[in-house]
């Protein structure tokens, strides 16, 4: 029970590490929730600091769920790896390192699914690609990818991924709640640098 609890709390905390504020402090003396959408993940790095860090901090996003889903191939506990990333998610969401005010949960999503479920974070990534291919919002691609990872883990019948991921897809969706009313106003910003 105890090894448990660690566990948790390790993913949490490696959830916690605000990429995209380490980046933009360090490397570039910019502070990212004082710019553009004021958000800590890679969309906003990308916005306001460019490809380069964007795809640092999208990379580092990525892997913090990864990590936590194989901290159960270092730490001997019995609770389900899945359990693990998606108190890392919780982290990204809301970092106790950064006030609690994170990210989207796209990126660190994407690495549970990568350290559980490698092929199903390929497919993922391409659909995720194709759908900003034809829309040009990166929150409507996300939203869509999470909703198809909840098809996915339902045509493959892993009953611990469905609940999870569908868990995730909430996650994802919620947080962009926002994006979703501006793309119905038609004010959401679409991508340049994606085009047909």
């Amino acid at each position: 029970m105890v090894i448990n609890g660690i566990i948790i709390v390790l993913a949490y905390l490696l959830g916690s590490i605000p990429s995209g504020l380490i980046i933009g402090k360090v490397f570039y003396g910019v502070d990212i929730r004082e710019h553009g959408s004021g958000n800590l993940g890679g969309t906003n790095t990308f916005r306001t600091l460019g490809f380069k860090a964007g795809m640092a901090v999208t990379i580092a996003d990525i892997l913090k769920g990864t990590a936590a889903v194989l901290l159960l191939l270092i730490i001997d506990g019995d609770i389900h790896p899945l359990m693990a990333g998606i108190f890392a998610v919780i982290g990204h969401m809301y970092p106790i390192f950064a006030g609690f005010k994170g990210g989207k949960a796209v990126a660190t999503s994407g690495g549970i699914l990568l350290g559980y479920a490698p092929l199903m974070f390929i497919i993922m990534v391409l659909i995720f690609f194709i759908c900003l291919f034809l829309t040009k919002y990166v929150s409507l691609a996300s939203m869509l990818a999470a909703i198809a990872a909840v098809v996915y883990s339902i045509v493959i019948w892993d009953p611990p991924l469905i609940i999870v991921v569908s868990l995730l897809a909430f996650f994802v969706i919620y947080r962009h709640r926002a994006n979703i009313k501006r793309i119905m106003n038609k004010t959401e910003p679409k991508i340049k640098w994606f085009s047909k």
